[in-house]
């Protein structure tokens, strides 16, 4: 008999049918018990009198009578155990998870299974599917570049070294200079893909390896034509994830401020090279107080505090073409202008002969270009109230964790 999911027992109402899963939970009571069984597509409660049902997280078939008793459950079962299974280290068919994070997260391959835990990966894929769908809607094409590389993309100081055959190399922090190079080939390509970071930070929002969604566009007029494609695809994420239960504010047109203005407006010196944590904070609260906004770009860093591609500001090249989005108080996306021209290069890279392979496509013609990069698990943190972005990481890797 055909396996039938939780999902479509509604079509199956007075059929004899068949349905798999773990089970979640497992109450006896004086003349019955019920069985609640947890599959891929939801829950299922199975009733069942005279027989001892399984213990939680045996792997079961049951074989049962569809009937309707206020919602639909299965009655008359015939239960057959799949796989034993020892009692799980947290309860799973509590509402909430009662463990602390490293208790969930040593026992990953146990507490994911959780409805709650759970729900947070579907809508990070739902948000993966949206921003494909929403740069192929744009005419982008994906790629995929190479992980291993044999120069850091920005600096030496952050990347993880190995031995590659006996030659020095690195596991690519960013997939930058190939999705450039590539702007050559498509015009316009985006790449989700792993990249590495080997900063010794220990804190609730940094990781050693996440989720990067990167997009690159070619022929633009400045960093504003890149916010806008940007502003198109966090619309498609905001919808995916509202569609799981996870709402987000995000209004018609996203406020936009200079970095110099958003100094002001937090009080910082105007000499600060960068945004504090407190500021982009403030900054949040600004936008969702007054815009109704989750959402604020800040536009118009100094140069002195972007890497050597960035394209500085035309009018006053202390500010580059380039952009922060912040979301709900913290920095999600980079992004900005690119320089273009092999001669700009040239000016920039005090050294270019270690970059040959990748200013050999500016040597050949590239458009004016920009791009992004949002961080899935910080997306997914901001958008489910995470206190720790280890929360939206199926296996975080982190200074002191290499397990599970």
């Amino acid at each position: 008999m055909q396996r039938v999911l939780s999902d479509q027992l509604p079509r199956y109402v007075g059929e004899t049918v068949t349905v798999a899963g773990w089970v979640h939970r497992r109450r006896v009571l004086a003349n019955v018990t019920f069985v609640i069984i947890r599959d891929r597509a939801g829950l299922l409660q199975v009733v069942t009198t005279g027989q001892e049902a399984p213990a939680e997280e045996q792997v079961v078939s049951v074989t049962g009578r569809v009937v309707r008793h206020g919602g639909v459950e299965l009655v008359e079962p015939e239960f057959t155990v799949l796989a034993q299974a020892e009692a799980p280290p947290v309860e799973l068919f509590r509402p909430t998870v009662k463990a602390s994070l490293p208790v969930l997260l040593d026992h990953a391959a146990v507490t994911l299974r959780h409805p709650a835990r759970r729900s947070v990966f579907a809508a990070s894929a739902a948000a993966v599917r949206a921003f494909r769908a929403a740069l192929d809607a744009q005419g982008f094409t994906e790629v995929f570049t190479p992980k291993i590389v044999g120069s850091a993309t920005e600096s030496g100081a952050d990347v993880f070294e190995l031995d590659y055959f006996g030659e020095k190399a690195y596991l690519a922090q960013s997939p930058q200079f190939y999705k450039q190079t590539m702007v050559g080939v498509f015009e316009r390509v985006y790449e989700v893909g792993p990249v590495f970071r080997a900063e010794p930070h220990d804190t609730s929002r940094h990781l050693a390896t996440y989720t990067s969604l990167d997009a690159e566009l070619g022929f633009v007029e400045d960093h504003r034509d890149v916010m806008a494609v940007l502003t198109e695809v966090i619309r498609a994420m905001v919808a995916a994830v509202r569609e799981h239960g996870r709402p987000v504010d995000l209004p018609g047109e996203i406020p936009t401020l200079h970095f110099r203005d958003a100094l002001r407006m937090v009080g910082a010196p105007e000499d600060e090279p960068d945004l504090a944590p407190e500021h982009e904070r403030a900054l949040g609260e600004w936008a969702a107080g007054t815009h109704g906004s989750d959402f604020v770009f800040v536009e118009g860093y100094p140069m002195r505090k972007r890497p050597f591609y960035t394209h500085p500001q035309p009018d006053d090249p202390r500010w580059s073409n380039s952009f922060d989005l912040l979301f709900r108080g913290v920095e999600l996306v980079t992004g900005g202008q690119r320089l273009h021209r092999y001669a700009d290069y040239l000016a920039a890279v005090p050294d270019p002969e270690p970059l040959e392979g990748y200013l050999e496509a500016f040597r050949h013609g590239m458009p004016p270009h920009g791009g992004f990069a949002i961080g899935l698990e910080r997306f997914m943190a901001r958008v489910t109230g995470a206190a720790n972005v280890r929360e939206t990481v199926l296996f975080p890797r982190d200074l002191h964790r290499l397990a599970p």
